[in-house]
């Protein structure tokens, strides 16, 4: 399915090229939280986490607050893709929609052969692919990964982000408040009556999206959900009558604008925050009890058979299409990288075992271990497998 050759794919590579450096300041940021963890450090470490700054946590703000921004670039990107990119088709949504949902449920089922009763609520962690961490990998790569294969991988972790959101908010849910519940939902029908009445200003969305985090916040639902409510009352469309109105909408333009904070700022400070592990104070048995491995397993070969297993079938049966200039072998190593499922998982960590601090840390050791060895095969994989053609005439082709 071919693009037109000039604006849409120089905007998808400043995208994926985007993302791939943000990937990279977030691996170096989850070295320091583990080196620091289990340094001298440690204790001021924690001391700076669990500091109240008003009426929360440093911790809190970070998962709560600066993470419904990252949820918020999330939503714009899913409402963008649906509406008007790589999945605004069904075509284009078969093959990444289908590697989405196996890479989803086989994890899952990975995760609980290994652990049943209070830890099997730990279900979703292995379910989720950071796509930061996984596109800085193939950026390491360079012209080795066809594009079109980039493009499968952006659109199936989009598709997984969206299922994240949908797994948070049914089944990470605490008690609700149903005044608050219902202020909230009161809001969202005044942003979407905003974008209905054509405002196209971004300020009342922002204003309005604020008070409605506050009552999310308040209602027992995830904070972070605001962000994503928000973002699809954003209108995609820009101003009528004025020249290429689109392309400088009310989404492009706060899109643009969170691209730089939230990859290199938000999520890196997301990552200092929680990927620091006190391997160092565990017991032995912490790196294989049941969690540490569905998790790490869930990762590492749920991942593979669910997105290369899936996606084979779906092209066998004449489904779906092979990415295009994509062997099997490149296939498989992308996979793989799905299996690196860092920030989404450490959060839905947070969620599942709240208040359990020991399992909390067996699933960051499964989600380290599992991500890690997912990158390094993968790349491995990358780096050997020959496409069907040179990547050369990759640029002037369809890339889906």
């Amino acid at each position: 399915m071919a693009l037109s050759r000039a604006k849409p794919l120089s905007a998808l590579r400043q995208f994926l090229e985007g993302q791939a450096s943000a990937g990279l300041v977030l691996m170096g940021a989850a070295v320091i939280a583990m080196v620091v963890a289990n340094s001298p450090a440690a204790a001021d470490y924690e001391h700076v986490l669990h500091s109240m700054v008003g009426p929360l946590s440093f911790h809190h703000w970070v998962n709560d607050g600066l993470m419904a921004i990252f949820f918020l670039l999330v939503g714009l990107e899913i409402k963008r893709e649906i509406m008007d990119g790589q999945l605004s088709s069904w075509p284009r949504r078969i093959l990444p929609g289908i590697a989405a949902a196996g890479g989803m449920a086989v994890p899952a089922l990975v995760y609980l052969a290994f652990n049943s009763g209070a830890t099997a609520r730990g279900w979703a962690i292995p379910a989720a692919t950071d796509i930061a961490f996984a596109l800085g990998v193939i950026a390491l790569l360079g012209n080795r990964v066809p594009i079109s294969l980039r493009v499968f991988l952006t659109a199936l972790a989009i598709i997984d982000d969206l299922g994240a959101v949908v797994i948070i908010a049914f089944f990470y849910t605490a008690q609700i408040s149903l005044f608050d519940l219902g202020a909230a939902a009161v809001i969202t029908l005044l942003l979407f009556a905003l974008n209905r009445s054509g405002v196209r200003r971004l300020a009342p969305y922002l204003l309005i999206g604020a008070v409605l985090w506050i009552f999310v916040l308040r209602s027992g639902i995830h904070a972070t959900l605001a962000g994503v409510i928000l973002a699809f009352a954003i209108p995609l469309q820009g101003t009528p009558g004025k020249p290429d109105a689109d392309e400088h909408s009310p989404l492009h333009r706060l899109e643009h604008w969170l691209h730089l904070p939230v990859g290199f700022l938000i999520v890196p400070i997301f990552g200092l925050a929680n990927a620091g592990v006190p391997i160092l104070g565990l017991q032995p048995e912490a790196f294989t009890a049941p969690v540490t491995i569905g998790v790490g397993l869930g990762l590492l070969v749920g991942k593979v058979i669910g997105v290369f297993g899936t996606s084979m079938i779906a092209i066998r049966l004449g489904i779906a299409d092979m990415p295009a200039h994509a062997s099997r072998l490149q296939l498989a190593g992308t996979a793989l990288l799905c299996g690196i499922g860092f920030t989404m998982s450490l959060f839905i960590t947070l969620l599942a075992f709240s208040n359990d601090l020991l399992l909390q840390a067996e699933a960051k050791i499964g989600i380290v271990a599992g991500s890690l060895l997912a990158g390094l095969l993968g790349y491995a994989l990358l780096r050997v497998a020959k496409g069907e053609r040179s990547e050369g005439a990759d640029d002037n082709q369809s890339i889906v």
